[in-house]
């Protein structure tokens, strides 16, 4: 399935998203990065939720649930080859078990959504 996606350009979004993935409280600087990196990107904000849902969740969600989860960030290249792989696993079954899975937690990151979308807004109107 990855074949199909431009891993060169999924990566930057992939880094990104992977912040509301940490044990941490995110910051200010955080979502400015982020909102950075979606903005550089040739995806939209709903692009990239999507891409958020159904490639980084799938497989760092482990880490919101984990007690001592991982909080100095994932490495490029194990988050990259963790995305693949589950992209090539991917099935019918697979989509339902994220669909569901995704809805029980999405509580989890719904703030750090509301105020990625603001820092977004703001950035790109100040752009314009």
């Amino acid at each position: 399935m990855d074949g199909t996606l431009n891993i060169e350009e999924r990566k930057p979004i992939w880094t990104a998203l992977s912040e509301f993935y940490r044990d941490t409280e995110l910051q200010d600087a955080d979502f400015r990065y982020m909102a950075r990196k979606i903005l550089e990107s040739p995806y939209s904000f709903e692009e990239v939720r999507v891409i958020d849902k159904y490639e980084v969740f799938p497989v760092l969600r482990s880490n919101l649930m984990d007690v001592a989860g991982v909080w100095a960030g994932f490495k490029e290249e194990w988050l990259v080859n963790k995305i693949r792989q589950s992209l090539s696993k991917r099935s019918a079954v697979k989509i339902i078990e994220i669909e569901t899975s995704y809805r029980a937690l999405k509580w989890m990151n719904r703030d750090y959504w509301g105020k990625l979308e603001k820092v977004y807004n703001e950035i790109k109107s100040n752009t314009l």
